[in-house]
């Protein structure tokens, strides 16, 4: 299989339905039509998206590609003229085994399933991961109680994905069991017309009570997988609302409104005005130990012991429209014990302060 290097999207890209390794490994040559000055590793990251960098790093190593005849290095520069010819693994399966994983189920109907996402665990499988997810417990649960996922988003190993959260951020989110309630839903999150309210315990002490974080995101410029506040032209627009629950000095309790959908969205902006969620170390914050919240006097046993060792985020309520019913609906998820417990101890030590704050939805002891 030969190509030539046309953009991304426009066919540039291998796709893995394209080829079959059923006959043995299967090979594919780029000739570059200009001059990239790019390294290796990156250019075959732009062309072979469904493999990591990492893996594509390790079939350099191990001499499965060739840049005009020759084993290159990871960091080899490409030429115009330059062919890359590269020994492809098998592509990664769109069919997901079913796992006995507990998935606690907030409310199901013939058309959706909403469920409470705990901390620690993705939502579908990714960069050849096919287990361990979401979406293998929901498959092992529908195949015991009768039903599917959407095949929209299949092919990607997403089937009845609408929205995603992150792998330590916990709480409510819907998944779609057809296409028809797929599309309707989906559509709601792409025009803003859902509700969503996440708790965010921050560092430091918030003022104002209220605001509203209208700041662009995008790419950060030298961490991969982080993002950050860009003002160049890679930044897009997000707008995140937040009010002040509950004050302890220290910290502060947040009940925080999205009104776009970008990627660590409320990580990024939190941290940026000086707020980092607590025991996020991807951006700021730090995990939480008893010595952090406790004199010696007041705890006992190890002071090392961690209380919170994940960001404090919970997506406490989702409310949209029905995709069949077209009646407003509205979901929310206890707070995880993680956070209860630091919650506690916070207001234990005191003082602790509730002040009233206009337009607030949520309560922390409701939840």
């Amino acid at each position: 299989m030969s190509q030539g290097d046309g953009p991304i999207g426009s066919g540039g890209a291998v796709d893995p339905e394209q080829y079959s390794s059923d006959d043995g490994p299967s090979q594919v040559t780029f000739t570059l039509s200009r001059d990239l000055q790019k390294r290796l590793d990156r250019y075959l990251g732009d062309r072979i998206p469904w493999l990591s960098r990492t893996s594509l790093q390790r079939l350099i190593a191990e001499q499965a590609v060739t840049v005009n005849g020759r084993h290159p290095k990871a960091s080899t520069k490409l030429r115009k003229g330059d062919v890359v010819t590269v020994i492809l693994p098998p592509p990664p399966s769109s069919d997901l085994p079913a796992e006995d994983i507990p998935i606690e189920i907030i409310h199901e109907d013939a058309d959706i399933i909403v469920i409470n996402k705990h901390d620690d665990i993705i939502v579908h499988p990714a960069r050849g991961n096919q287990s361990g997810t979401i979406i293998n417990g929901l498959a092992w649960h529908l195949r015991h109680s009768g039903g599917g996922l959407s095949d929209v988003g299949a092919e990607h190993a997403r089937p009845g994905v609408v929205h995603r959260l992150d792998r330590h951020t916990t709480g409510v989110m819907v998944c779609a069991k057809n296409e028809t309630a797929h599309w309707r839903i989906g559509k709601q999150f792409e025009q803003r017309r859902t509700r969503k309210r996440y708790i965010a315990l921050v560092h430091g002490n918030v003022e104002p009570l209220a605001d509203v974080i209208d700041l662009p995101i995008g790419k950060h410029a030298t961490i991969r997988h982080c993002n950050a506040v860009r003002w160049d032209d890679t930044g897009k627009q997000a707008v995140t609302l937040y009010r002040v629950l509950e004050q302890y000095g220290d910290f502060t309790l947040l009940e925080v409104e999205l009104r776009t959908g970008r990627t660590h969205q409320i990580r990024v902006h939190l941290s940026h005005l000086g707020w980092p969620i607590a025991g996020d170390d991807m951006y700021g914050g730090r995990h939480i130990e008893v010595r952090d919240l406790l004199t010696p006097e007041q705890s006992r046993g190890d002071r090392r012991a961690v209380v919170l060792g994940r960001q404090a985020l919970h997506a406490a309520l989702l409310g949209f429209t029905h995709p069949s019913t077209d009646q407003d609906v509205e979901y929310r998820a206890p707070l995880p014990e993680d956070m209860k417990n630091l919650i506690q101890i916070l207001r234990d030590r005191g003082p602790a302060k509730q002040p009233k704050v206009n337009g607030r939805v949520l309560d922390a002891n409701s939840l």
